[in-house]
């Protein structure tokens, strides 16, 4: 639903990075279909999804690793306007490109890193990056592949923090193995097994759910 964080959790070869790349396009779907808001996108490739508003981060970051913080996310802003490009133009003449690209680094928290080589930054840092490039495209759904993924505490904590700030605006579905960030953040919850959903509710009935805890969250009914 529009501004609601889904959280799709289960254990390794669920499918949940199937269902990411078959909604982002990065895998085609053989059976069924995909809509989004009203639209069906079964067929459509990946950059026909991301002008209808879908934004991708990979749990790998997929950035550029040369480039400078700041033009990663101008990427993000060019594709957005289907730019023509002249052969000669340099594009941060192109009007407004350095303030957008600023502000997509501002609303993730590494503006001051405008200027450093992406590849030297943090692992936490440039997941920021990726979601900063994601964000730039003004996407009404964000998928986050395991946002949380090799982060130490800090960074976890600040990516909560920033996950927090953003739920509201594009819908996000998350997948993420980290417990305590899906139930803190998640509006709801979906579990996989074996490539279908076995619950999917909201995060408290999700917790407690004698299924789930079993198969999945490691107790038993009388944990």
């Amino acid at each position: 639903m529009p501004g609601e964080l889904h959280a799709i959790i289960g254990p390794n070869g669920a499918g949940k990075t199937t269902l990411l790349n078959q909604i982002g396009g990065q895998l085609i779907a053989n059976t069924g279909t995909i809509t989004f808001d009203g639209t069906d996108i079964t067929s459509l490739p990946v950059q026909d999804r991301a002008r209808l508003g879908i934004g991708r981060t990979f749990q790998v970051p997929k950035i550029f690793p040369s480039f400078a913080a700041a033009d990663n996310p101008a990427i993000g802003v060019l594709g957005r306007r289907r730019h023509t490009f002249g052969m000669w133009t340099h594009v941060h003449k192109l009007g407004d490109l350095g303030a957008q690209t600023d502000a997509a680094l501002a609303a993730v928290g590494i503006a001051e890193k405008r200027y450093a080589q992406t590849e030297l930054l943090s692992h936490g840092d440039r997941r920021l990056v990726e979601i900063a490039t994601a964000l730039a495209g003004q996407p009404r759904l964000l998928l986050l592949d395991e946002p949380m993924a090799g982060l130490g505490r800090d960074e976890s904590l600040r990516m909560s923090t920033l996950l927090k700030t953003l739920k509201g605006g594009a819908a996000i579905v998350m997948v993420e193995h980290d417990m305590d960030a899906v139930f803190s953040l998640a509006d709801t919850v979906t579990v996989l097994a074996h490539g279908k959903v076995i619950a999917s509710g909201r995060p408290a009935d999700i917790r407690n759910d004698p299924q789930v805890r079993l198969s999945y969250l490691g107790a038993d009914d009388d944990a």
